[in-house]
């Protein structure tokens, strides 16, 4: 039997705010799907609700050797409900107290009475309306921002899925707040004197704030409070507070769907970070994180990032990977995005390429997800 694998994407409302997250278990068997999900608990993401179905088997009670979170809502599918271990396990759940989603939806369709679905996922392309539904109307396979905005007027509630990284048209030129983030960064990694980085950040006071707060985030770990941008530089070091001084260029975007594209993007960085210490000497992890972390900086930004790298200092490494999708970080970057939008057969192939197991790919996704959460970007 193959080892499961688990796909993720974001939940989406009306707003473009995230609301949960969902995980998807391709697996031949309830009981791999409870093994791989275990396997995953460690780094489970607590900060918002996750959906979580199967693919490729229906859930039976072998589902129960996982132990689920609190926050879990499970998935079912419509046809699933035609099988009597299937039936009899939902019914189980739901009476156990279990919040339920059913996937495969069809407006109209008659629900079983018992078994009372908080959430409806249904085609938002076969499904455009989907109006007076006994749950919260939640669209899949859609394939971007214009279609997402298609279904919500039509009647969804939401969306799951990456269709917000398209349909968008960038412009040749970078914001005026956006550039004075790149200049504080060429400071920081020119090693310029503290007093003149003070004075770039005190030119826009957000700047210093959104710094400090990511630096005191969860998902940096610190053991004391940071203070100022001094004391982070006498903590830190230059270094690596560019990790964190980058965060504030990708957090810069005013669009609507901004902090789903942040959570992406940095969620992409601690991906490549994560699988580059098997791969790369640990001063090159910080670039690994950017790399990841730039990925989306020209929708986020509205710019092309060829417009936005000509302002910037990188290394070559991360300009290549970024531009060319060659050199050093290319393959990690390749296998990050793969796990968004590329087909099962093509992420494991590529993780393969990489010597990366089916388990440790599923574990280092959740722990970019649980990390990209905890900054709190909505």
């Amino acid at each position: 039997m193959n080892p499961a694998l688990i796909r993720r994407e974001p939940v989406l409302n009306r707003q473009q705010t995230i609301t949960a997250s969902r995980l998807v278990v391709h697996a031949d068997s309830s009981a791999l799907a409870a093994q791989a999900l275990n396997e995953v608990a460690d780094v489970w993401p607590g900060a918002r609700s996750v959906f979580v179905g199967l693919a490729g088997c229906l859930p039976d009670h072998d589902l129960l050797e996982w132990s689920a979170p609190e926050n879990v809502l499970l998935e079912v599918a419509a046809v699933g409900l035609e099988a009597p271990a299937t039936r009899q396990l939902v019914g189980e759940l739901a009476a156990a107290g279990v919040p339920l989603c059913l996937e495969g939806y069809t407006p109209g369709a008659a629900l079983p009475a018992e078994l009372p679905f908080r959430f409806l996922l249904a085609d938002g392309i076969a499904q455009p309306m989907v109006l007076s539904a006994p749950g919260i109307p939640i669209a899949t396979g859609l394939a971007d921002l214009p279609a997402f905005l298609n279904a919500t007027t039509g009647g969804y509630d939401g969306a799951a899925g990456w269709f917000f990284l398209h349909g968008r048209k960038p412009s040749d030129k970078l914001n005026p707040s956006h550039a004075q983030i790149v200049r504080v960064l060429n400071l920081v990694r020119r090693n310029a004197e503290t007093k003149d980085i003070e004075v770039a950040l005190k030119q826009d006071v957000t700047l210093s704030y959104k710094l400090l707060r990511y630096i005191n985030s969860a998902g940096f770990g610190l053991s004391c409070e940071i203070e100022s941008f001094r004391h982070a530089v006498a903590i830190l070091g230059y270094e690596k507070l560019n990790k964190w001084l980058s965060l504030l260029l990708v957090t810069a975007s005013k669009d609507p769907a901004a902090p789903a594209l942040m959570q992406t993007s940095v969620a992409r960085g601690r991906f490549m970070e994560i699988l580059g210490k098997d791969y790369f000497d640990k001063s090159a992890l910080d670039n690994l994180f950017i790399t990841g972390a730039f990925s989306l900086l020209g929708v986020l930004l509205g710019t092309r990032i060829e417009a936005i790298l000509q302002e910037m200092h990188l290394p070559e490494p991360v300009v290549d990977a970024l531009l060319h999708g060659q050199g050093t970080y290319a393959a990690l970057l390749d296998l990050a995005l793969a796990c968004e939008e590329g087909s099962s057969a093509d992420l494991v192939q590529k993780a393969a390429a990489l010597g990366i197991s089916v388990a440790k790919l599923n574990h280092a996704q959740i722990e970019a997800l649980a990390f990209a959460d905890s900054l709190q970007f909505n």
